[in-house]
């Protein structure tokens, strides 16, 4: 006869069927033709990640066509909803920001059926991606060891401030810390002025697409071997790895790095510069685009100058060369400058304010403004996806959802839950369904 954990395991195995077999379920519940279907069409996420890296690399996935269930605590939801101002009515415009295309489920994980809940959804998604200290889901069952037995194939993605071993594993990661101590701070601010923290958090960006990134070389893996995996990403790693040739001027070469504020230290002229009315940035990268700048500010005299013959010899050089750039630079307004740049072959371009980024044709063109209706903020506009493929169309997105917004419909649909234990749970307070469905 056999044991009520076996009758548990076969339930789980016999729904995850479906989602291994038919790689044509849509979360949205309508198919599309096989001309237009997302990458990732037909697989489910399960996340439980807060702040930004996490939602930042399940946002992309549900840009993918992913289904992606946020699993939220009942009450207060991500951290994120309530850092502001501003706010969109009671949203804020961070959550906003990073969160659209996903499904959430308002789930209490120190309830027992809370972490059973949690439990049976990992049974029947393919990607599981978290962001708590290492060994604080395995406390709760929910560890990949412990998940991967009741499924196989799922892909385990934790994602932490310093990794999931070593001595500062159990130490919470911050994105502020951890551009302090991978040496991104270090490298970034005034030349002669202090560490600057970069204006978004850039170490918790580059963690969520490396996060990404992984999980769907997972995926890909997967298909060969028919297995899950593990995957540690952080925020140290993903930071230091993204220092590049600064790290390898270092371990190659002894060189320690230092501010250089818009300049670049092996490149001159490569930097922002003041015009009458703003800044431009120019990046000379060889010699040839030297002498076009030279002509464009009519200062050709300075392309006779023995000093600055070569990029090598401006470097030594740069002083001088970017003292005399500059003080021409500030003779016209940075239109006049880019009108006078066009078709010289140098990389040139204004620093924009925000309002002048999303008022740039080329911007609106990329489709980087999205708009959608939101169920108690109402219009909302969020930075759209940054890549577009050439197989499939977007459909319109949903947007970011309410805490426990759809707790009730993923236990039906998904779990295929009784009214009556929804009802129980409900009372139980191991779930919270949102009043605004």
């Amino acid at each position: 006869r056999p044991s009520p954990r076996l009758k548990a395991d076969y339930r789980l195995s016999v729904r995850l069927l479906p989602l291994r077999c038919s790689g044509a379920a849509t979360w949205s519940g309508s198919p599309r033709s096989a001309a237009n279907l997302p990458p990732l069409e037909g697989i489910r996420v399960l996340d439980l990640t807060r702040v930004l890296a996490g939602p930042f690399a399940t946002m992309i996935l549900g840009d993918l066509g992913a289904e992606v269930i946020k699993v939220e605590r009942p009450g207060a939801g991500d951290d994120t909803r309530a850092w502001g101002p501003p706010f969109v009515g009671s949203e804020s415009t961070y959550f906003l920001s990073i969160n659209r295309n996903k499904k959430s489920i308002a789930v209490d994980l120190k309830h027992p059926k809370g972490t059973q809940i949690v439990q049976e959804l990992a049974a029947v998604c393919d990607v599981l991606v978290e962001n708590y200290i290492p060994g604080k889901l395995h406390q709760m069952s929910l560890g990949y060891e412990q998940l991967s037995r009741v499924n196989p194939q799922i892909i385990y993605c934790s994602i932490s401030g310093y990794g999931q071993t070593g001595p500062q594993s159990q130490s919470p990661g911050y994105d502020s810390i951890a551009s302090a101590v991978s040496g991104m701070m270090h490298i970034t601010g005034p030349e002669d002025g202090d560490p600057v923290r970069p204006g978004v958090a850039m170490t918790d960006l580059a963690t969520g697409l490396y996060a990404h990134g992984a999980i769907m070389a997972a995926l890909l893996q997967r298909h060969k071997t028919e297995r899950g995996v593990h995957i540690d990403c952080n925020l140290l790693s993903s930071q230091v790895s993204c220092i590049s040739h600064i790290a390898a001027n270092y371990l190659n070469a002894g060189k320690e790095a230092r501010r250089w504020g818009t300049a670049h230290e092996s490149i001159v002229p490569y930097q922002g510069f003041q015009t009458e009315d703003g800044h431009i940035v120019v990046a000379a990268g060889n010699d040839k685009q030297f002498v076009r700048v030279c002509q464009v500010l009519g200062l050709m005299e300075l392309t006779e100058n023995p000093e600055y013959k070569t990029n090598k010899l401006r470097v030594q050089n740069r002083k001088q060369l970017l003292h005399t750039l500059s003080q021409r630079f500030l003779q016209e307004k940075t239109a006049g400058w880019l009108k006078k740049f066009e078709g010289s072959g140098v990389p040139v371009g204004p620093i924009n304010s925000i309002q002048e980024v999303f008022s740039d044709p080329q911007v609106k063109h990329n489709g980087l403004i999205q708009e959608m209706n939101h169920p108690t903020a109402g219009r909302i506009t969020v930075p759209g996806p940054a890549v577009r493929f050439n197989s499939f169309l977007p459909a319109g997105p949903t947007p970011p959802p309410l805490i426990g917004q759809h707790t009730v419909q993923v236990l039906q649909e998904t779990l295929s839950y009784s009214d009556d234990i929804i009802k129980m749970l409900l009372e139980s307070r191991a779930v919270a369904q949102n009043s605004v469905s």
